[in-house]
């Protein structure tokens, strides 16, 4: 579920990657209430009609299917929708994914507003602070309970992000200064990466320990937002701060223009929000790739496009 969203639509294409023995994944099938990119359909990959928000339309989504990737999330703010979709949506589809493989791709927002530093999985009790993040940790639980596997990235960036990149470049124009000279370090991990992780699990036999584990997913070298900011500046050609102030006055200017803006968005861009994210790529034998700095550059003309046709960028959940 999820397979044309943001997380999806990379987990697809890497799905339909072609393996080293010159194939790509047969018997795809893509749970979406809408028709499919024509590049899905012409890869291979099948529809199965669905929507999170009609239960009943689920009960034999995963009949056949040896793995359920669940990854769809809503992230808005409607405390009814976060249930429908991630509350009782998960819930239905677990129901019908019965004895099936599962996991789900959650947040590392369900830990709530920092500063985290260096945190182990188990280590940290969840204390969400947003609506979505709270139905979110519900739909882990459920997933958990059956055996799924849940992932947890924090920050997470590349083609189709709508949210990371386009809030902190709408705060570096807003407020162009540094909260404590941009000192905060963050867990991020590309699009492209998180997708491989995704499918390394579809493919691979699931150990007992994967059995309701939850794995964080990020690079395991967190970055600082000032090297985060200076380099996406560099990269579209925008001027970067040049000043610094304390956090609590930078979140005071922020929270003027940028009405928008919740205390933990403007907490996730200034303050310390990393986590030990080796575990995930011991287990599964995989480099977790050479980070941002080379990350950033394939997702860079997404980046401008979406500035060009949004007049900016806007913050968003």
């Amino acid at each position: 579920m999820g397979g044309t969203g943001f997380i999806g639509s990379a987990v697809v294409r890497e799905l339909l990657r072609p393996t080293p023995t010159g194939a790509p994944a047969a018997g795809l099938r893509v749970l979406s209430r809408r028709e499919l990119p024509g590049w899905m359909t012409s890869a291979g990959a099948r529809r199965i009609p669905g929507d999170l928000m009609e239960p009943e339309g689920l009960r034999h989504c995963a009949d056949g299917v040896d793995t359920v990737l669940h990854l769809a999330s809503y992230v808005g703010r409607d405390p009814g929708l976060c249930e429908a979709v991630n509350g009782e949506g998960t819930r239905a589809l677990v129901r019908a994914a019965g004895g099936t493989r599962f996991l789900y791709v959650s947040t590392a927002s369900v830990y709530g507003t920092g500063p985290h530093r260096g945190v182990k999985e188990g280590r940290l009790a969840p204390a969400p602070v947003s609506v979505a993040s709270a139905s979110r940790l519900r739909a882990e639980e459920t997933v958990r309970a059956r055996g799924g596997i849940v992932l947890r990235p924090n920050l997470v960036y590349g083609a189709g992000d709508r949210w990371f990149v386009p809030l902190l470049l709408r705060l570096l124009r807003k407020v162009p200064v540094w909260a404590e000279g941009g000192r905060a370090r963050s867990s991020l991990v590309s699009v492209r990466e998180l997708a491989r992780v995704v499918v390394e699990f579809a493919r691979r036999e699931w150990s007992e320990a994967d059995r309701g584990a939850v794995y964080h997913v990020n690079h395991p070298r967190p970055v600082t937002v000032r090297s985060v900011g200076t380099q996406l500046c560099r990269g579209l050609g925008l001027p970067a701060p040049g000043a610094d102030l304390p956090r609590p006055a930078h979140w005071e200017l922020s929270s003027r223009v940028l009405p928008g803006l919740t205390h933990h968005q403007h907490a996730l861009l200034t303050d310390d929000h990393f986590y030990e994210s080796a575990r995930v790529w011991r287990r599964l034998g995989i480099d977790p790739g050479p980070g941002f700095a080379a990350g950033l550059v394939a997702g860079l003309p997404w980046y401008r496009r979406y500035a060009s046709d949004h007049g900016g960028v806007r913050a968003g959940r």
